[in-house]
């Protein structure tokens, strides 16, 4: 078998695509095919489709197989954000600041999101995330226990999950929808705002290859701005 990896790869399709061998709109061939061709395993080729499908030079499609893009475009990176670097960034002093923690039965939304079976127990965390002892952010998080079974006894009083997820279990992908929520009775008390006020909120859920590791929502309180760069 060949110790090509997956990065190899997607630089030979690549470069195949780039020099007209592969017109915008034709078929690829399949994942069985490419490994065979390269000699690789057929994991080593999907992630490399994978990645060229995040780049936005192709489009995959179940039964439909994998075609070259008509016009190919450039995927928006967005990177997740440090919620104490937020903060400290402000010249504030961060702490976590947990308001329930514990491992139950997830609603059927929540297992869904995850690609989980109904009545999946996960993790449950709500946090606030503090500076200089004023609410910043208020998150609703849930975790697979099977793809991050440690973090039930990580600190979490000491780091955020937020940030011990993003050091401790890698990810390949995730969702992220932004929007404009109204703050409930628990979000209006910890921001000092009235009910029903407009907050930014952030829903992501990620996960690595098929395995879905969590999934949360990030509520801010009243006039925060989020700054990324394309």
């Amino acid at each position: 078998m060949s110790t090509l990896n997956h990065q190899t790869i997607r630089k030979a399709i690549r470069e195949r695509i780039e020099s007209g061998e592969w017109l915008p709109g034709a078929i690829i061939p399949g994942e069985v095919d490419l490994a065979a061709e390269y000699g690789c395993s057929r994991t080593t080729v999907n992630r490399a489709m994978q990645n060229l499908a995040d780049d936005g030079l192709i489009e995959r499609k179940r039964r439909a197989g994998t075609r070259v893009k008509e016009i190919p475009t450039r995927q928006t990176t967005f990177k997740i954000p440090i919620v104490r670097h937020e903060i400290e960034a402000s010249g504030a002093r961060y702490r976590p600041h947990i308001l329930e923690r514990k491992t139950i039965k997830a609603p059927n939304h929540i297992a869904a999101r995850l690609h989980l079976k109904k009545g999946a127990k996960l993790f449950h965390l709500v946090t606030a995330h503090l500076g200089d002892g004023r609410v910043h952010a208020v998150e609703d998080r849930w975790v697979n226990l099977a793809a991050a079974p440690d973090i039930v006894n990580a600190p979490l009083n000491e780091i955020s999950a937020n940030e011990w997820l993003i050091r401790k279990v890698p990810y390949s992908s995730g969702d992220v929808i932004f929007s404009a929520s109204a703050a409930a009775a628990r979000e209006a008390e910890a921001f000092e705002t009235k009910i029903g006020s407009a907050l930014f909120t952030i829903d992501r859920t990620t996960w690595l290859d098929n395995v879905y590791i969590t999934t949360m929502t990030l509520r801010y309180r009243p006039g925060y701005n989020l700054h990324s760069r394309l």
